[in-house]
Order: C-alpha cells, then structure tokens, then sequence
C-alpha cells in the first residue's frame, strides 16, 4: 500500500524481458560491410525503361555482410539495389554496424529492432531496411549454420524443393526469338515456369508477343506476365480480360506497388491470379495488400523488406489468408523462406547472381531443391571481392 508520509519509491522486482543483461550464448566480435557491383552481360529493359521512367539496367550494386563470433562461428548476408542507392545502403550500414558489437548473435529480433532504432530518423522503410537486411540475413545464415542446418530446415521446412520459374529470358531488351530459345534452355535445364515482361505504351505489341510465346511453350510448362507496375486501372483490366483464356499463372504488377484498392479491384473482377508485392520496402506496406485481399500470390523480397525477421511476419499474415507466396528475385535466399511456407510457393530463377558465389543451386523437374549445406549454403567468389569498391569492418 502507497504510504503519503515515505519520502522513497518502494523497490519494485525487474520485470520481465528488462533484466540489468541478457544471457549470452555467444558474442558479435567482428562485423564486415562490403559494396560490390556485378556488370550484366547485357542491358536489360522491362516496361519501365520503355515508358521513360527509368534507364536500362547494366549493373546490380550489392551491400555484403560478414559477421564472425566470439564463438567462431559465421555468417553471410545481402542486400541490393537496381540503378541506384547502392552507396546509400552501404553508408547507412555504416553508420549503425557498430551497435552490433557484443550483441548475441542468436538475438535477431531484438537485434533487428535495435538497428531500426538507431537509424530512426531516415524512417522503417527503404535504404534503412534494406541496409539492415543484408545484417539480417547474415545473422539467420549464421544461426543456421551454428545449428549445423540449412535455413529452411532451421525455420521449419514444409518441403525440401520449391516449384521455378525463370525470368532474366523474357525481358523487354529480348526480341521474341530470343525469348523462344530462352525458353527452351530454361525448359531443358529443368526449370518449370517462363515469365515474360509486358506494359508497353501500346498493349497490342505486348499481346502480340505473349501470342507467339504462348505458342511456343504450347503448354508444357506455366506462364507468368509482369507489367512492371505500368498500367493504369483501366488498362489492366481490360488487358487481363483479353489474356483469361490463356489460363495465366499471374499477371504482376500491373498497377502501380502501392495501389493496393486498385489490385483489390482487379483480383475481384479477375480470374487470372494477382501478384504484387516486390517493391514494397517494409513489412507494414505488405500488411496492406493482405488486409486488402489485394493478391493471390503475395511478393516480398527479403533483401527490400529488411531481411528474414520481417519478411517471416509477412508470411504469418499472408499464411492466414491462405495467399500463395512467390517472393522476388534473391532466389538464394528465397528458396529457404519458399521452403519454409504453409501453402505451395514458387521461387524466381534469375543467372545473373551466379558469378557471385561458389555454390550453385541444382533444379530438377521444375524445381529448385533446397541444399543440405548449412545456412543459406553461400559463399563468396573472388570475382565478387574483385567487384567490390569498398569495404569497412568493425569490432576485433
């Protein structure tokens, strides 16, 4: 009972989760940040190229993360960055990597939110997330590799393959022959679905194109269409009326990310399922096309979101809508986070980060096999070091 005459707070018991320190399994002795950029063989163009809204792509930056414990146990992680941002992802890493010093690795809930917090005034979106992705990643790889699994067997694996589709083939910059032997080099290496880009200024060239694919692979395996988010409501539903008999996988983006009314519109009025998602930067903004019933198929990229943490509370959110899962890009990362889904996902196959790591991830029968090398199953190539521009560690 509260006494008025006692000139002292009476002492109260610490409550949970605020004890004086946590007990530590382990400690982060050493942090290392690395910015890389990988050359693309060629220019690459989707519809956003093609509408003026941006240039052709010719290289992909990359934020890389090296962890190492007092333990000795360590782990790898990244993120990155299409035409620009790369140098800002790198410089905010910078600037919070040293709050890593001493934290318990096996931490990364706590970890992540404390990053966050360090960097609170550039927000909970964009290069902040995506710089804290890349320590993110490298911190579940570590805990995986520490329990002497793979990732998807670490988070609870529903499956040991997951169904693929490839795009880096049916890019806008690709005349339709290309696209066709594109196709059929995927097809014969296994892989089990073809996406191809669409949304430019005049539909009926996109129409024309999606014909002779559509002959071409003469359905031996799914076909996915991307628009890139070009289209405006009217013209996405118009043009997903024209394709339904052509029983799409998906159409994706076809309206601008953040529309999430629009996509909710358009999945109403559709038969064709609906995916979008992959450039949204924080799990808050995925939260809005699953309260929506925006998409069938929800696309969160790891690297963009701000790493696994956030990216597995999307997938909590979206598991309870019973949507599909089919997440952009960064396949080796994905495959472990598709592996680890309720409901049957697809991963996306992309050759172009193949020169930055040793390992390669085997596909059979149309699907990606999850590797029993433990963590993500990544390791650095020395072209990827020769790549690198900058690099900056801390700690011992």
């Amino acid at each position: 009972m509260f006494d008025p005459n006692r000139r002292t707070i009476p002492a109260q018991p610490p409550k949970a989760g605020f004890a004086a320190g946590p007990a530590k399994l382990d400690a982060i002795r050493s942090v290392t940040l690395s910015l890389a950029y990988l050359p693309l063989a060629r220019p690459i163009s989707d519809a956003k190229v093609l509408t003026g809204r941006q240039k052709p792509l010719t290289e992909v930056a990359f934020l890389f993360c090296e962890i190492v414990s007092d333990a000795g146990h360590s782990g790898l992680g990244f993120s990155y960055s299409k035409r620009a941002g790369g140098p800002a992802l790198y410089a905010h890493a910078c600037e919070i990597a040293d709050n890593l010093i001493g934290e318990d690795p096996n931490d990364t809930a706590r970890i992540w939110d404390k990053l966050c917090w360090a960097g609170a005034s550039v927000g909970r979106s964009g290069i902040a997330t995506q710089a804290i992705a890349a320590i993110d990643i490298c911190l579940w790889d570590l805990k995986a590799k520490r329990a002497g699994l793979p990732l998807a067997k670490l988070l609870g694996a529903h499956r040991d393959s997951v169904a693929c589709y490839n795009t880096s083939g049916g890019f806008l910059s690709s005349s339709v022959e290309e696209i066709r032997d594109a196709i059929d080099h995927s097809i014969a290496s296994g892989i089990g679905g073809i996406k191809i880009k669409v949304g430019q200024p005049d539909p009926m060239i996109d129409l024309r194109r999606l014909d002779a694919v559509t002959s071409h692979i003469d359905g031996r395996v799914p076909l996915m269409v991307d628009a890139n988010q070009q289209w405006d409501r009217t013209t996405a539903l118009r043009f997903g009326r024209l394709v339904e008999p052509l029983n799409l996988e998906w159409i994706e983006e076809p309206l601008d990310a953040y529309d999430a009314e629009g996509h909710a519109a358009l999945a109403r009025e559709l038969a064709t399922p609906i995916a979008t998602g992959e450039m949204l930067a924080s799990a808050d903004e995925h939260m809005a096309l699953i309260r929506a019933d925006a998409v069938d198929f929800i696309q969160p990229d790891a690297p963009r979101v701000g790493g696994i943490t956030p990216f597995l509370r999307i997938c909590t959110q979206a598991e309870a809508k019973r949507m599909r899962l089919a997440p952009h890009f960064a396949m080796e990362i994905h495959l472990h986070l598709a592996a680890a889904y309720a409901h049957e996902p697809w991963v996306e196959h992309f050759d172009w980060l193949a020169p930055l790591f040793n390992e390669q991830l085997d596909i059979s029968d149309g699907r990606m096999i999850v590797p029993a090398r433990p963590g993500l199953g990544c390791s650095l190539t020395g072209k990827a070091r020769d790549w690198t521009v900058e690099t900056r560690s801390f700690g011992g």
